[in-house]
């Protein structure tokens, strides 16, 4: 009987605390601010955080002492109120960057990371650290600190690859069928359907580019009915000033150029006909 009440006294203390507790939880959570910031690591927007910084590289890296006005109102909307108004630059001198694009991040807290941009400037590839702050509330970003320019690694050593055997008969085999599609691939895209497999659509240049030799074609040994070829093409660029009759302008960019680029293809065998199956970038060369 004594075991059955201590019981009972029990339940009914849990049945009170519980009662009294949740009115004070939602109440308390009610009352909690809707920009609470989330915990260390648990939600940075570094995706947001990224494009903002490379944003604001893009104005940063670049300045002019003729245009100082200019640069100071590109700054204004990534500084923090009361910042210096170019930035830490002294307004002499000129420089120029290009291709910004992220590179990484390191988020601190919960508030803070610093974003690290990749950048070039004449001929050296740099990286600029930009430390951020972020607003949950407000959802905004700001530039919290002085960034820092640093040196970018040098581009890795590409170790030698060795050659595959070659399909000299299957090089010769299709060469013409790859010069046609080449030459459709550039500009005649009535006829580029032709070339290709059944069920696949190609879509050229539309005249973009002019083909003008087809350098070399690698077809490895093995394969069957169903080829995988590397094709490297020369393809003309086209000049955007006026015909002129001088075999060599004073200005090389009025003249059209040509350009190698490299290819791999899925090549079908039907019949005596190969078809493209398909057409795409190709991996590494040969050569280290």
């Amino acid at each position: 009987m004594w075991t059955g009440r201590a019981v009972l006294w029990a339940l009914i203390v849990v049945i009170v605390v519980n009662g009294v507790r949740a009115p004070f939880e939602r109440f308390t959570q009610q009352n909690a601010p809707s920009g609470a910031a989330p915990v260390a690591g648990s939600g940075f927007p570094t995706v947001q955080a990224s494009a903002f910084a490379a944003q604001f590289a893009e104005v940063y890296l670049n300045f002019d002492g003729a245009r100082l006005a200019e640069r100071e109102s590109r700054l204004a909307p990534y500084l923090p109120e009361g910042a210096e108004a170019q930035f830490g630059w002294d307004g002499f001198g000129r420089m120029s960057a290009g291709a910004v694009q992220p590179y990484g991040i390191e988020v601190v807290d919960a508030d803070n990371a610093v974003v690290t941009v990749a950048y070039q400037s004449e001929n050296r590839r740099q990286l600029l650290s930009v430390p951020v702050y972020h607003d949950y509330a407000a959802k905004r970003f700001v530039v919290a600190g002085r960034p820092g320019i640093l040196p970018a690694p040098r581009a890795a050593d590409l170790p030698p690859k060795a050659a595959p055997e070659r399909d000299r008969a299957a090089e010769q085999e299709l060469r013409t069928t790859l010069e046609d599609f080449f030459r459709a691939y550039a500009g005649d895209t009535t006829s580029l359907q032709q070339y290709a497999d059944a069920g696949v659509t190609l879509q050229g240049f539309g005249g973009a580019f002019t083909f003008l030799q087809l350098k070399d074609l690698a077809v490895p040994l093995g394969g069957g009915n169903t080829r995988e070829v590397t094709a490297t093409v020369s393809w003309g660029v086209p000049s955007k000033a006026t015909p002129s009759t001088d075999p060599e302008p004073a200005d090389p960019g009025q003249a059209g150029g040509k350009l190698e680029q490299s290819y791999l293809l899925t090549m079908v065998k039907q019949g005596d006909k190969w078809f493209v199956k398909d057409i795409r970038g190709a991996h590494r060369s040969v050569a280290g």
